[in-house]
């Protein structure tokens, strides 16, 4: 283990090790990504593009070839990540979302008896890629009584998944069946997501890793204590054999709104000075579009519209 490292060499460290170049393709990004946040169709693209990925039909292909797909999998939210990962990482996020949802559930109608019989029926209406009106009209045929209207459907398509029924398999969105995928590496499932996270967002700590996924801080030491990762600094690890960034020019991206590189730390004072935190994180879990040079945020922007307007406050 080495010394303390500097602010903005960590900065640095920590956006080198997010934006380096790798594979191409939107299954590798997202994996290289340690998923993409999902529930806005435009913000996964801007995801994509700052990692070099361009192009909406290439995330429209990629749904369609089934290389990646979404589910709820971090803090409980929609994540794009590669199909072959979806089944292991429903087994680590699935039953919070099931034990987070439970009471709105039952305010909404949803209860065990219901869940249980669409649980059972929904498999025969997943046999094409169905959407999310089609599946409550197929089940509500089928005597399974899903009120169409308010959040009822959405609930229950989240639950589903968490249940490892059925996930998100194109933008629309439509479900399909949660495919099958490869197990966990050595370890098991939570020392795997902990080097996903260290791989994406390194150097990092256990407190980070619990605030990126949801799971809790003895979760994350359990899991960093498994995860095989190097120390590199007093609480700080990353995947064996990665290092700091040569020296170079900065580098520097414009972030989409819910871009992954803003939630992967438990604290964002270190990239997002306090003065200008509102006009990036405004509250309510919305997160702006970012200019950001070596890890540190300068500015904001606003895609689309025209030129793309930036404005720097560094």
């Amino acid at each position: 283990m080495d010394g303390v490292i500097e602010d903005g060499a960590l900065r640095r460290w920590r956006m080198h090790t997010h934006f380096a170049e790798g594979p191409d393709g939107v299954a590798a990004v997202a994996r290289r990504a340690a998923g993409l946040q999902a529930q806005d169709a435009s913000a996964v693209r801007r995801q994509l593009a700052a990692r070099g990925v361009t192009g909406p039909e290439r995330v429209r292909s990629a749904y369609a070839d089934g290389e990646v797909v979404s589910s709820w999998l971090m803090r409980g939210t929609l994540h794009l990540v590669p199909a072959a990962d979806v089944r292991w990482l429903t087994g680590v996020f699935g039953p919070r979302v099931v034990a987070g949802g439970a009471r709105r559930r039952r305010e909404l109608g949803l209860d065990e008896p219901l869940l249980e019989r669409a649980l059972a029926v929904l498999p025969e209406l997943l046999e094409t890629p169905a959407t999310r009106a089609g599946l409550v009209a197929g089940l509500r045929e089928r005597g399974v009584a899903v009120d169409p209207d308010g959040q009822a459907p959405h609930h229950l398509m989240a639950y589903a998944a968490a249940r490892g029924v059925l996930c998100r398999g194109s933008e629309e969105p439509t479900y399909r069946p949660l495919p099958e995928g490869r197990s966990p590496e050595p370890g098991g499932a939570l020392a795997e997501l902990a080097r996903w996270h260290a791989g994406a967002f390194g150097p990092v700590g256990p407190e980070d890793f619990a605030t990126w996924s949801g799971l809790g801080l003895t979760a994350a030491r359990r899991a960093f204590a498994a995860a095989g990762l190097v120390e590199v600094a007093p609480g700080l690890s990353v995947l064996p054999g990665a290092g700091p960034p040569p020296e170079g020019p900065p580098l520097e991206r414009l972030l989409g709104p819910y871009d992954c590189f803003l939630l992967g730390y438990r604290d964002r004072r270190l990239m997002l000075d306090e003065a200008h935190a509102r006009r990036i994180n405004a509250g309510g879990g919305v997160i702006r579009p970012a200019v950001v040079r070596d890890g540190l945020v300068v500015g904001t922007w606003r895609p689309g519209g025209g030129p793309d307007t930036v404005e720097r406050w560094a």
